[in-house]
């Protein structure tokens, strides 16, 4: 058994999105607690999200389940059925495939924590993000227009 030390977990702030599309997300931070224990097969995420930060972009997965579990606080579920209201102990997921586009969104005072559960399969996913013109295409981690044009690099 190997127990995961938070504190020597690097911590991600903000979001890889290309501007604009980072912006509702950068208040996020998360531990990637599935690197830190070398998973393969799937991916587990502490996830913080201060107030008014959003999970992600709404997206979908061709390829990759997602789960998430509110531990703390509350956030707005935003998929293609509406807005839903998730509280401590509410979870949602979202099977692979399904064109459902969601995130979470913190609109309370108060920070929000989240376990989030994925898939993994780099290799064969792509990404859509309905509502902007963002897409990753399968076997790819780049960020491109959905005409399929690459956005440029992130500076460092």
């Amino acid at each position: 058994m190997k127990k995961i030390e938070l504190g020597n977990t690097p911590m991600v702030t903000g979001s890889r999105y290309p501007s604009p599309y980072d912006e509702p997300c950068l208040h996020r931070k998360r531990w990637r607690l599935g690197e830190a224990a070398r998973l393969a097969q799937f991916g587990v995420n502490l996830l913080r999200l201060a107030p008014g930060a959003w999970s992600s972009q709404r997206h979908w997965h061709a390829a990759e389940d997602e789960f998430v579990y509110v531990l703390e606080g509350e956030v707005v579920l935003v998929s293609e059925a509406g807005e839903e209201l998730l509280k401590a102990g509410d979870c949602a997921g979202f099977p692979s495939g399904e064109p459902d586009g969601h995130h979470l969104q913190n609109r309370s005072g108060a920070e929000a924590v989240i376990l989030e559960i994925g898939a993994r399969h780099p290799e064969r996913d792509a990404v859509d993000y309905p509502d902007i013109d963002l897409a990753i295409r399968a076997g790819r981690r780049q960020f491109v227009h959905k005409d399929g044009t690459p956005y440029p690099p992130r500076p460092k």
